[in-house]
């Protein structure tokens, strides 16, 4: 473990342990933070008694991130606001409700923020992505921009990213009693969607009229691209097999024919965790204050770790290593405007053993 991300003081190192719109081991309970916004020498924990946040994005010097239940809240100058942005009617399942979130590349000027979640209608299970214009951190408009993605208890994706050509990319999951929907060119469950800023189609998608950009995901968790464009995804398995893919367009990654390698119909994971370790989101690093360049930064549920990946074979993955325990769960990661790196935790998402801080907002400073 990198000796300089060890958490000193607040936090112990422990490793491996529709809308309705209004403005197999766990790890161990930490120490209680003393204020809102704790300090050490290596991390500052900005926020804390977050209800299941899942994603953070970052837009005009504030934070925003998701929390399960449907509100989308706002940091700003390192507090988090008391009231949310918004706060949308999702629904209660396992591994839905409000999911991923993040802000237009323009967003400066067009103050758009674009998330995914989970909702009911006519007892059945969907997901929908949702444009909304912020003002003074409020809800001003929302539009509907892509919806009847097929919902799942226990696997939704979730994951929206922007790529280097300003597209936007969206992580969906498997539907555990339609499988084959992954393998289904015509379904929306279990691929990467690539959609234009307003929801269309992109011309140049590799499948003609189609958003899929690539299929045969079971559920997909975090989305990156390095420095030269490859673009990098990581997902859940059913109970081990997680999987870091390398995604080209047009191409098939099995699920459920293939979990991980094997089969020459389809494309082998770059990565395979077996035992699962569950992985969250992903980032590559490229910013100058953390010694962790070109560095794949990896979120782990399970393992209760975040990790850095050697990507110098970016064809075969073969090594990870820890870089800061000691929050337990932790959902998603993302590089700041700022050159840092942000965490959120999941200890109170069902799974794990939360103390009465959590789930906490942390940046990883040193």
């Amino acid at each position: 473990m990198d000796k300089r991300l060890r958490i000193g003081g607040i936090i112990a190192a422990v490793a491996f342990s529709i809308i309705i719109l209004t403005s197999p081991s766990e790890p161990l309970p930490l120490p209680e933070p003393t204020t809102t916004q704790s300090r050490s020498d290596s991390v500052v924990v900005l926020a804390t008694n977050l209800e299941k946040p899942r994603s953070i994005a970052f837009g005009d010097d504030r934070i925003f991130l998701t929390e399960k239940e449907g509100r989308i809240r706002v940091i700003q100058n390192d507090v988090l606001l008391d009231e949310p942005l918004a706060t949308l009617r999702t629904a209660d399942v396992f591994d839905g409700g409000l999911l991923g979130i993040v802000t237009h590349p323009n967003f400066s000027e067009n103050h758009f923020l674009y998330v995914y979640y989970t909702y009911v209608e006519d007892e059945k299970l969907w997901n929908k992505i949702l444009r909304i214009t912020e003002k003074n951190n409020k809800l001003a408009d929302a539009i509907t921009i892509l919806d009847k993605i097929p919902g799942s208890q226990f696997s939704n994706g979730g994951v929206l990213k922007f790529g280097p050509d300003n597209k936007l990319y969206v992580g969906t999951g498997s539907v555990s009693d339609s499988l084959h929907l992954s393998q289904d060119l015509n379904s929306l469950a279990g691929k990467i969607l690539r959609l234009n800023d307003d929801g269309t189609i992109p011309r140049d998608n590799p499948f003609s009229n189609s958003y899929v950009y690539s299929m045969g995901h079971r559920n997909l968790q975090g989305i990156a691209w390095d420095k030269t464009g490859l673009m990098f995804a990581s997902e859940l398995g059913p109970t081990k097999n997680d999987e870091i893919n390398l995604i080209k367009p047009g191409k098939n990654y099995g699920w459920p024919e293939q979990e991980c390698s094997g089969n020459p119909k389809f494309v082998d994971a770059v990565i395979c965790f077996d035992p699962a370790i569950e992985p969250g989101g992903i980032a590559i690093y490229d910013g100058k204050q953390l010694s962790l360049e070109d560095k794949m930064i990896m979120a782990s549920l399970r393992a209760s770790n975040l990790y850095k990946l050697d990507m110098q074979n970016t064809e075969k993955i073969e090594r990870e290593e820890s870089i800061l325990g000691g929050l337990g769960r932790i959902r998603d990661v993302n590089q700041g405007p700022d050159g840092f790196l942000y965490v959120v935790t999941s200890n109170t998402d069902g799974k794990g053993f939360p103390d009465s801080s959590d789930d906490k907002l942390v940046r990883i400073i040193k």
